[in-house]
């Protein structure tokens, strides 16, 4: 199988990490001057290996190597979230980057090769997976005209003008040159490091339903307002938060989640009654007739809020992602090439993160594989994966797409 040089892949993802550095983590939005950083070098990683290389109007990478043979589509995204970790992306585009060196040398894959690609904007900065949908036919420009930055109010336009992008063609990805799509990730939970293995073959990716969720209620002076006739914009929304704890648990699958992650009070004053509220909730799950049922319980939630409280309560669906099941034949190279690198260190599961590989898969084939998160951390600039890790895991992904592409 396809041997890789261990000491070059450490380098690739230490040189990433330098171009963007925050404390122990990076910094590296899209399309910002460090992530247009990356992405050069990259595509001179590309040149300099014999790939046709080139960046696209979106801001996609691509690398595809000049063979005839059979072809798997590898790789990732570069931008990070805001002050965040140095692999979560990278991983997967020095993983690909370093599996076509090692395809290139093998003589057993003579005419085989791994092409490479790094998706822009996976973390979200403008949209969602505007990258990947790009590279597999699923994005009009009506969506990137609309496209802005969620941290600076920049359009995606803008940034494309500045980044030196705009004109230039968007490249839609000819599914019929691939076996398919193979995406490496850190894991970003525990679940690995706590039962001491060391590669995760992904089975399914989760779909989510995201909601915005607004109460209307009467904003008032905090001191003179008798409780008796009170509308509390922020206690109709924590009811309602406290009413989707009590209902979930009876509704969702043994690996359901779902998080408030932001609850806004206006005009937010310690003497000002709330007369708005705004929370926005997700939910995951990788079963879709799972998410259909907490969809449902959700809108009765909301039902029962509009007939029994004194706030008015309205909600938009703001993403609605479906779940993705990884490609079989993938599943069993990488558990193979896994076993054969170091027996007895993986496990099938499920990933609890969107990716880049549950887009590819409307169109291709398509598998992923974790290596190990230290603490199960990541969108955090502690995250961390040890050198060894890192390692075995760019070996297997070159073992399982030299199988892959053996047949």
């Amino acid at each position: 199988m396809p041997t890789i040089d261990p000491e070059r892949v450490l380098r690739d993802l230490r040189h990433l990490k330098s171009l963007a550095a925050y404390k122990t983590g990076v910094h590296r939005p899209s399309l910002s001057p460090v992530h247009i950083a990356s992405m050069q070098w990259l595509k001179g990683e590309l040149d300099a290996l014999g790939h046709e290389a080139t960046i696209d109007g979106i801001g996609n990478v691509f690398g595809f190597a000049p063979v005839n043979g059979r072809k798997v589509l590898g790789g990732s995204h570069l931008e990070s979230q805001n002050h965040a970790g140095w692999l979560d992306g990278p991983l997967g585009v020095v993983y690909a980057l370093e599996a076509a060196r090692a395809v290139k040398a093998d003589p057993a894959l003579a005419g085989c090769g791994v092409d490479v690609a790094a998706w822009c904007d996976e973390e979200g900065h403008f949209g969602q997976f505007l990258g990947s949908r790009s590279g597999a036919g699923l994005l009009t420009e009506e969506i990137i005209d609309a496209a802005v930055d969620r941290t600076t109010g920049t359009s995606m336009r803008e940034a494309l003008k500045a980044a030196g992008l705009e004109g230039r063609p968007r490249i839609v990805v000819d599914a019929k040159r691939y076996v398919g799509f193979f995406e490496a990730h850190i894991e970003q939970g525990d679940w690995l490091e706590a039962n001491n293995l060391k590669i995760g073959v992904v089975t399914a990716i989760v779909g989510s339903r995201n909601f915005k969720i607004t109460f209307e209620g009467t904003q008032n002076h905090a001191g003179t307002t008798r409780m008796a006739i009170r509308r509390d914009a922020g206690v109709a929304c924590a009811r309602f938060i406290t009413a989707i704890e009590d209902l979930f648990p009876k509704l969702c699958g043994p690996r359901t989640v779902w998080t408030t992650g932001r609850v806004t009070l206006f005009p937010g004053d310690p003497s000002i009654i709330p007369g708005k509220a705004e929370m926005l909730f997700q939910f995951r799950d990788t079963d879709a007739e799972v998410l259909e049922r907490l969809e449902a319980g959700f809108r009765d939630l909301v039902d029962k809020a509009n007939r029994e409280g004194v706030c008015e309560v309205a909600f938009e669906q703001v993403r609605r992602g479906m779940p993705a099941q990884m490609d079989e034949r993938f599943q069993e190279a990488i558990a193979a090439a896994a076993e054969a690198c170091r027996p007895g260190c993986s496990t099938r599961m499920p990933s609890g993160a969107g990716h880049d590989a549950q887009i590819l898969s409307e169109v291709m084939p398509a598998c992923m594989m974790f290596v190990p998160s230290i603490g199960g951390i990541s969108h955090h600039w502690t995250e961390n994966t040890s050198d060894e890790d890192i390692v075995l895991g760019a070996q297997v992904y070159a073992d399982a797409a030299g199988r892959m592409l053996k047949g």
